[in-house]
């Protein structure tokens, strides 16, 4: 009976002699695998600021060390270095990184004494070791152009002398690293175009000084290459102030109750808030707010393309009642409940008068369309547009073509209209403009033929 505990012992100490052996190997030798490396860049190139993309990966013990060096010449800095845990050798479970990304920033804005020329982006990922062995650390590179010159700019067109809250045009030519150009006014973009019959470096824009804006220091010309390196010019010669009128708008219930819940019917996205006068701000601010982003949303697909060949026509018989960029301060039993700007001209008629097209164009925009009621919206080309709203009755559809004097409606008072008139705006590249410039055939030859020459197909 006695020689069975013994048998017992002696395969315990077998087993544990194994167990040993075997962690002393894994102690010893069990090195972890190569980790993957992937690099990737947001921009082409090296210039301003480029963001580098690092995604490490070893799904057996996990990353260890990560260092990230720029390297050009004779040059080598470390950008980033991160250390992980690692499981030890012996271990098949427990905490450790199996994954991480990382971005680092290259560029002159980041990296003092940068040369144009070729650089690389060296990542070493440590391979986890062992007691007696230590396998090389993996490394991967991306190497990439440094472009630090931006594209040159050079102005063609003379005499620029533009009116606050108008348009004026710019010829130019920008070099062959360009890849977009325009006109820059505070927040306002408007960008370059290729001029009709010019070589491929000249290029127009059609630009704005906003309404609301009297630097000329805030408009500037500006050309951007694919790694964001930035050509900047001024250049208008000189400006026509236009101070900002103010009104007092004054409302109350029975117009409220008249205009708000047309609108909340007809605009689902809009929380009816249980309250006249809420609902009412809410319509003046809000929902303004979201028809002017579709009117830039809509310039962003204008035809890059002139439409037109003559003035603007104004509306026929009609009285101005109320001009454009007047700054309104809205009254309600005494108190100023809000503050807009009218951005158009309110021209009034006949009731029910009929609406023309102010010029050539196509129909972009033909429906109910919140504070301007029922609107037809036209495209001219070159992110130039017009806007007739308030109408009892709209007689053309969307993608239609429509010619200069054509009737596209009638006048009415519906949205955020007090009385039947038609509500007309010009816009450039969503930002409303004054429209008297596009009705006076003398602006449009002296501030913009002039300078387009044959490019503008003005009779």
């Amino acid at each position: 009976m006695a020689k069975k505990p013994r048998r017992t012992f002696f395969k315990l100490m077998i087993l544990l002699a194994i167990v040993g052996v075997v962690f002393v190997a894994l102690a010893a030798f069990r090195a972890g695998p190569e980790p993957t490396i992937t690099i990737t860049s947001d921009l082409p190139a090296i210039g301003k600021k480029t963001l580098i993309t690092i995604e490490l990966a070893e799904h057996k013990r996990g990353l260890s060390k990560v260092g990230v060096e720029f390297v050009q010449g004779d040059r080598v800095e470390l950008l980033e270095s991160m250390d992980f845990v690692p499981r030890p050798p012996w271990v098949f479970w427990g905490p450790y990184t199996p994954t991480h990304q990382l971005s680092v920033a290259v560029g002159r804005e980041v990296l003092q004494g940068l040369k144009e020329g070729e650089a690389t982006i060296r990542v070493t990922a440590d391979r986890t070791g062992a007691y007696l062995r230590f396998p090389e650390p993996t490394v991967r590179e991306m190497t990439m152009q440094v472009k630090l010159r931006p594209p040159q700019l050079q102005v063609l067109s003379r005499q620029t002398y533009v009116a606050q809250g108008g348009c004026e045009a710019i010829v130019y030519r920008v070099g062959a690293s360009a890849i977009r150009d325009g006109v820059q006014a505070g927040d306002w973009w408007f960008p370059g175009f290729p001029l009709p019959g010019g070589d491929p470096q000249e290029r127009f824009a059609l630009f704005s000084l906003p309404y609301d804006m009297s630097d000329p220091d805030q408009v500037n010309l500006l050309a951007f290459d694919d790694v964001d390196n930035q050509s900047r010019m001024s250049f208008i010669d000189k400006v026509f102030p236009k101070p900002v009128k103010r009104d007092t708008i004054r409302i109350d219930d029975a117009f409220m109750s008249r205009v708000v819940p047309a609108i909340i019917e007809q605009t689902p996205e809009l929380t009816d808030k249980g309250d006249l006068l809420a609902n009412y701000l809410l319509i003046n601010n809000t929902l303004r707010k979201q028809n002017a982003d579709e009117l830039i949303r809509l310039s962003r697909e204008s035809t890059p393309e002139f439409l037109w060949t003559r003035r603007f026509l104004p509306m026929k018989n009609a009285q101005v009642t109320s001009a454009f960029a007047d700054r309104r301060t809205y009254v309600y039993q005494g108190n100023k409940v809000d503050q807009q700007d009218h951005l158009g001209f309110d021209l009034a008629s006949t009731r029910r008068a009929e609406v023309q097209a102010a010029n050539d164009g196509t129909v972009v925009l033909a429906r109910y369309f919140g504070i301007y009621g029922n609107a037809v919206v036209i495209d001219h080309g070159y992110g130039l547009f017009s806007l007739y709203g308030h109408l009892s009755q709209i007689d053309v559809g969307e993608r239609q073509q429509v010619s200069r004097g054509e009737i596209l409606g009638r006048t009415g008072r519906t949205g955020l209209a007090g009385g039947d008139h038609l509500h007309f705006t010009v816009l450039l590249q969503g930002l409303a403009v004054n429209p008297t410039e596009w009705w006076d055939e003398h602006w449009i030859r002296d501030r913009l033929e002039l300078k387009l020459g044959d490019a503008l197909p003005f009779e």
